[in-house]
């Protein structure tokens, strides 16, 4: 089975792909002009980083319009945030709870966000289980098969 290779992108690599996620495809211009003002960068370091995410494989040119090449995110915004968790509960052996508990400490998980993934967990181990029941179905469909 052949692994997906990992992107690892750096902080103000990300907020490069934020801006270009916000625009969904957009040219270098764009890109730095959807960047915070405050902290915008120069429009040629912006256009340093988005060839560093192309080699990387995070961005891919789809056109050229004129001399502005398009460019659009090679993964979702999603995708890139699971993967930074996932790493993130790799430091803690994988275990949420370090996590959950600062979160809660820190007043950034509500009650509310606790039923919410009450309600997800619980879904998910239906879907499991529904899953299970259908696949020892099939397995004693299948032995029974043989047996005939």
């Amino acid at each position: 089975m052949t692994r997906k290779r990992t992107i690892k992108l750096t902080k103000f690599e990300m907020e490069i792909m934020d801006a270009l996620w916000g625009l969904s495809s957009g040219s270098i211009r764009e890109i730095h002009e959807n960047l915070p003002e405050k902290r915008r960068p120069a429009y040629t370091t912006v256009q340093t980083i988005i060839r560093r995410l192309e080699e990387k494989g995070a961005v891919r040119q789809t056109k050229q319009v004129g001399n502005a090449h398009i460019f659009e995110p090679a993964f979702t915004r999603d995708a890139a945030h699971r993967r930074l968790i996932d790493e993130l509960l790799d430091l803690f052996g994988g275990s949420a709870r370090p996590l959950m508990a600062h979160l809660a400490e820190a007043g950034k998980l509500t009650l509310e966000d606790v039923k919410e993934l009450e309600s997800m967990l619980a879904e998910r181990e239906e879907r499991e289980s529904e899953q299970g029941a259908k696949e020892s179905r099939q397995s004693g469909g299948a032995r029974r098969t043989r047996k005939s």
